[in-house]
Parts: structure tokens; sequence; C-alpha cells
């Protein structure tokens, strides 16, 4: 009769162990999912707070510039490009985006013609920009002034 009950509790205690080991591995799928998930929010939350925030921003100046019949600039468009493509991340390149916009937001609503194309290059031109321990290199490749000012620039981290 010890016999069978040695048995019972060796099955109790396997079944319990699985169970755990089950219920563990579980948790662990879970966790990885959702923290994955919410590192896509997290990516996506920063695109639209930049895109709010520079439309906040353009909305401002265009009214402000509302009556004047000139060709004035409507909107800034920053296209970067990473001296290295195995170091591009997308929240440092939206952070990075942010912060040049910032720079250039006072020129929303001037006339384009005021507006110095030397000038508006050495603003960002050898910049060097620190975010999260990290030191990026900025360098501008291009820039076209009309009703939209595209700045081309290229990043480069700095080892």
């Amino acid at each position: 009769m010890g016999k069978l009950k040695g048995k019972a509790y060796n099955y109790i205690l396997c079944l319990a162990t699985g169970i755990l080991i089950g219920i563990l591995i579980g948790l662990i799928i879970m966790t990885t999912l959702v923290s994955y998930r919410m590192d896509q929010l997290y990516e996506n939350i920063a695109y639209l707070e930049n895109l709010v925030s520079s439309k906040d921003a353009k909305l401002e100046k265009l009214e402000e510039s509302i009556n004047t019949m000139q060709l004035v600039l409507k909107d800034i468009q920053i296209i970067i490009s990473f001296q290295d493509k195995e170091m591009e991340d997308r929240i440092d390149k939206i952070e990075i985006e942010k912060a040049i916009k910032e720079k250039y937001n006072n020129l929303l609503g001037k006339e384009v013609k005021t507006i110095d194309p030397d000038l508006a290059v050495e603003v960002v031109d050898r910049r060097i920009f620190r975010l999260e321990g990290k030191e990026y290199r900025l360098r501008v490749n291009k820039l076209m002034l009309t009703e939209v000012l595209r700045i081309w620039i290229e990043v480069e981290l700095i080892e």
C-alpha cells in the first residue's frame, strides 16, 4: 500500500510541476509579445506627437501670414538618411527630425525671398546632436527652398 501512495504522490508532483512549468513558459511568451507590441506603439506615439507639434507650429505661422499675398514658407520637410544603414533607429530618427524642425519653425510664414538659403543650411550643418548617450553628426546634403523648405540631411553616428 505504501508503494501505491508513493506512486500517486510522484504522479501528482509531476503533474503539478508540468502545470507550473507550462504557466511559466506561457507567462514568458506573453510578456515578450506584449513588450514587443508596446515598443511598436511607443514608436507610433512618438511619430504622431512629432507630427502634431509640427502641424500646430505650421498652422500658427500660416495664420499669422494669411493676409499677405507673397510666396510664403508653408511647410518644412526633413529627409534624414543615416550614413550607416545598420545604425538607423526609427525613434532616434523621429527625435532628430523633431529637433531640426524646431530649429526651423521660426521660418514658417516668412516670405521665401527674404530667407537666406546659406544661413538656413548653416543652422544644422556640421552640428553634433546628442540623444540618449549617442552622438550624431548632421550634414546637410541639399536644400530646396520654395513654399516648402526641403532639407536632405545625412546623419553619422560618432563613436
